[in-house]
């Protein structure tokens, strides 16, 4: 065995949610790790702004128009090859008790965080499979993966769907070399989660339930992506790994 296990020198990766936050944290490390990778996004200064940080390719998408994404798809793969890592990181949610959750808000959550990483996932995977090329996914679950909290079930749900979605690929795809593996995030420091940081009685909570007693960074997540998508987890799938600061191994 030749060469570092844990490098991904000669690899495109596509990032979705890439514009900031974890998608962000996990290109970055990504191509530190010798990767060519594709951020991914709603287009936005955001997204601009990243893929100029990292002198890498911007290729905007909207993920909640499911029925575009493989012909979105297939000119992403035209323009700049084939993709053998593929990371959904994108995500939403919309915060109600579940006896006043609009469907609209339902359908949206789930359309997003479970719908167009099943499409995506599909597409890539056609891709390889055609070329006879294996590859890499790596989905962004969620503590929600485990457990629920009040006022999100549609987060809750779509993210219990990403738990058994990870592993029915992972299954199905086994022969064709397509290793799924998913990251699931504890309380994670992104501007997303910023207004929950900001109260203090929330962040309390969070550094006394959590074991390690901080909140994690995106590179927290971010360096694991790393080892999925390298030759080291080569005997890894179908699995979800927590990195929570310990937070789902206490009472």
């Amino acid at each position: 065995m030749g060469g570092d296990p844990f490098r991904l020198d000669g690899r495109v990766a596509l990032i979705t949610g890439a514009s900031r936050g974890i998608g962000f944290g996990v290109a970055e490390a990504m191509q530190a790790a010798g990767a060519t990778v594709l951020l991914a996004a709603r287009a936005s200064d955001d997204l601009d702004a990243a893929a100029k940080s990292l002198n890498a390719a911007a290729v905007p998408v909207d993920l909640q128009n499911v029925p575009g994404i493989p012909a979105w798809y297939d000119a992403l793969v035209e323009k700049h090859g084939l993709p053998d890592i593929l990371v959904n990181a994108a995500g939403t949610t919309r915060r109600a008790p579940a006896d006043v959750l609009s469907m609209e808000d339902w359908n949206d959550v789930i359309e997003l965080n479970l719908t167009a990483v099943f499409a995506l996932s599909q597409a890539f995977a056609r891709h390889l499979i055609a070329a006879k090329a294996p590859g890499r996914i790596v989905n962004i679950a969620s503590l929600m993966t485990f457990g629920a909290r009040r006022t999100t079930a549609a987060y809750t749900a779509s993210k219990g769907g990403i738990g058994q979605l990870t592993k029915a690929l992972a299954v199905d795809w086994a022969e064709k070399g397509i290793l799924v593996n998913a990251i699931a995030p504890g309380f994670i420091d992104t501007r997303m989660t910023e207004p929950l940081k900001n109260n203090a009685e929330f962040d309390t909570w969070v550094r006394g339930r959590t074991p390690l007693a901080r909140w994690g960074m995106p590179e927290d997540i971010a360096r694991p992506a790393v080892f999925l998508a390298s030759a080291a987890a080569d005997f890894i799938t179908g699995q979800v790994i927590y990195v929570d600061g310990g937070l789902t191994s206490t009472l």
